[in-house]
């Protein structure tokens, strides 16, 4: 289609000398049919006919308004006064190049409107602060002013009640810091969005910022201030998102909001998407995007709020008071105490695991077999009563500690009861490589405990990954050292006996304090709340740490030992060099054992073990005790 008669809208006061411009191209360039009207002047539909409007953007909205789905065809011209119609439909600013636009039926298009209480949106609608999304020219400021305008909004957050309902009828009840409203998106550099919003699918696109604590909004500014780019697929969890073809916004208190840079105020927001509403020649940096954006005939409703705030969440934020992390909705805190008060009762199902577990653990510690300790760890089920034992320390539960501790306790008296009788029977007595790897408790053991109790908290909390606690009882080994406590107890040795069950206990106030500190950071319990609880995990563990710590320096001492012997491959005694092998070293009472074997072609004598001991002694130079098994090579 070519048009055979244009028609140029103006406004009656003006004088612009790019009129008689334009008016020249028309006649010299194109010669064309043209006439200029004024924009008071009733418009009507005229086959193949474009009306070419030079007016500021309240007038071009009018206009639209006026003749929402009819035929008429419409071209813009840029000019100083319609700065948002220029960036929401790419129109150029140089008028040879928006005429030739204009009269390109490639870039004639049906295109959505944006109307919020009856009024045209061309660029957005904000609500609020949106805290970076409706920045002007970030990408052109340096560092230092990036970071300025970064620390000054992360002082500057408030939140204000809203109740949103969509085109379905979904009512969402929230809080929120801004809320921005867009038709659609273009493709530029300074898009701050991943992916083109349509300018065809009949549907808004409502971004709600919501942070529900400090860490959160920090990322969220992280996201914003330098990542730059917003994906609908992968939103900041401090931002929310809705399409829909129809949005009603409203608050108790009146609501202030900009559209297209002008303030409003208004009690309810009601916004809608008008649907191929206006035939438009878009500007020719869409063009691409015309194309590519044509099939939105049966685009669904989307509405992603988990991360938005609920009931008293909403409250606290209203109040003013961002917690540092984020608070577990009712929801979330009711089904996670359900499920870990289940855990933190006894019942018959524990008991036999634990038996069979115990049993399990024994008889892999005498054979020696970590895949049957493996397996014994994971049959354990004292994770269960330990994870709800945390929760009941942060929330102050009474009952809660008191069903974990007794189901612990039966646990915990169980595996000795079951693994000194068992042992008793096995005629064995040998320390196995496997008991002695739970007789040196340490402060990694103590780190192992941690961070297990962090993954088994965080595992507990997300039903999704709840199966990786299987993976939590096998890092942290709760029934081996009470099995070898009871084979101490067999044995009758007291050492064995206080490191192993020293190694138990690590384990149980290490995973109690970590998990506790999660579900703090996860906001299941306020910190004014978990103080009391925490402080006496905390004295426990400060006194536990000082056993670890000393056998941790023995093990750093020991391991400076071993390097420094290590470096002597062989002696030269008398007229013959033997070669040394460093069996083991014991650190008691601040005496160095070393337990070492000699390889030599002749037997020593007393004399040649003094010098050894002497060589060793200057090479360490400290005092040792050194017990020597000699081995002589025939050649």
């Amino acid at each position: 289609m070519n048009y055979t008669n244009i028609k140029l809208v103006i406004n009656s006061n003006n004088k612009d000398i790019k009129i008689s411009e334009i008016s020249e191209y028309l006649n010299d360039t194109i010669n064309i049919k043209n006439e200029t009207t004024h924009f008071s002047d009733e418009v009507e539909y005229i086959n193949n006919t474009l009306y070419l409007l030079y007016l500021d953007d309240n007038e071009i909205k009018s206009f639209f308004n006026n003749n929402l789905n009819t035929n008429i065809n419409i071209a813009i011209i840029g000019n100083d006064t319609c700065p948002y119609a220029i960036l929401n439909y790419a129109i150029s600013k140089d008028i040879n190049e928006a005429l030739e636009d204009a009269l390109n039926i490639e870039l004639l298009s049906k295109i959505d409107l944006l109307r919020c209480n009856e009024l045209i949106a061309f660029n957005k609608i904000t609500i609020g602060d949106m805290h970076g999304m409706n920045r002007i020219n970030f990408n052109e400021k340096t560092k230092w002013q990036k970071t300025q305008i970064f620390l000054r909004n992360f002082k500057n957050i408030k939140y204000k009640s809203y109740v949103l309902k969509t085109s379905k009828d979904h009512v969402i009840n929230t809080a929120a810091s801004g809320i921005t409203i867009l038709e659609h998106t273009k493709i530029s550099d300074n898009s701050k969005f991943a992916e083109v919003l349509s300018l065809h699918d009949g549907k808004l696109n409502a971004f709600i910022l919501a942070p529900t604590s400090l860490l959160s909004y920090f990322w969220y500014l992280i996201t914003i201030f330098f990542y730059q780019k917003i994906s609908t697929l992968k939103l900041p969890k401090s931002l929310g998102f809705i399409k829909t073809s129809k949005l009603s916004i409203s608050s108790s208190k009146a609501i202030e909001f900009t559209l297209d840079g002008e303030y409003l105020c208004s009690q309810t927001l009601d916004l809608e998407v008008l649907k191929d509403s206006i035939n438009l020649h878009l500007g020719s940096k869409l063009q691409e995007f015309i194309s590519k954006d044509t099939n939105n005939e049966d685009v669904k409703d989307t509405i992603k709020l988990n991360s938005l705030p609920k009931d008293e969440v909403t409250n606290i934020l209203i109040e003013g008071k961002l917690p540092l992390f984020k608070k577990a909705s009712d929801d979330e805190f009711k089904d996670l105490f359900v499920t870990l008060r289940d855990g933190s009762k006894f019942s018959s199902v524990f008991l036999v695991l634990m038996v069979l577990s115990t049993l399990l653990a024994t008889t892999g510690l005498f054979a020696s077999s970590a895949p049957v300790i493996i397996g014994a760890m994971i049959l354990a089920p004292l994770m269960s009563p330990i994870i709800s034992l945390s929760m009941g320390v942060v929330r102050a539960e009474k009952l809660l500690i008191t069903q974990s501790i007794r189901t612990l306790f039966i646990g915990i008296s169980t595996a000795l009861l079951f693994s000194y009788i068992y042992s008793s029977f096995i005629p064995l007595h040998q320390i196995t490589p496997e008991m002695q790897g739970r007789l040196t408790p340490n402060l990694l053991d103590l780190m192992v405990a941690i961070f297990s109790g962090i993954a088994g908290a965080y595992a507990s909390s997300k039903e999704s990954i709840a199966k990786s606690l299987a993976g939590v009882a096998i890092a942290v080994a709760l029934v081996p050292p009470l099995s070898v406590t009871g084979i101490g107890m067999a044995f009758g040795d007291f050492s064995m006996i206080y490191h192993s069950f020293l190694l138990f206990v690590t384990n149980l106030v290490g995973i109690t304090l970590a998990a506790a500190l999660t579900f703090i950071v996860l906001g299941y319990a306020p910190v004014n709340r978990a103080k009391k609880g925490i402080f006496y995990t905390v004295v426990l563990l400060s006194i536990i740490t000082i056993p670890l710590s000393i056998s941790f320096i023995n093990m750093v001492e020991k391991n400076k030992i071993f390097t420094t012997l290590n470096s002597i491959k062989s002696l030269q005694i008398k007229d013959e060099r033997v070669v040394l092998n460093i069996l083991d070293i014991n650190i008691e009472n601040k005496l160095l054992e070393i337990d070492i074997e000699i390889e030599s072609q002749n037997i020593l004598d007393k004399k040649d073990y003094k010098d050894i001991k002497i060589k060793i002694q200057e090479k360490l130079q400290k005092d040792i005790s050194l017990k020597i098994s000699s081995k002589v090579i025939v050649k």
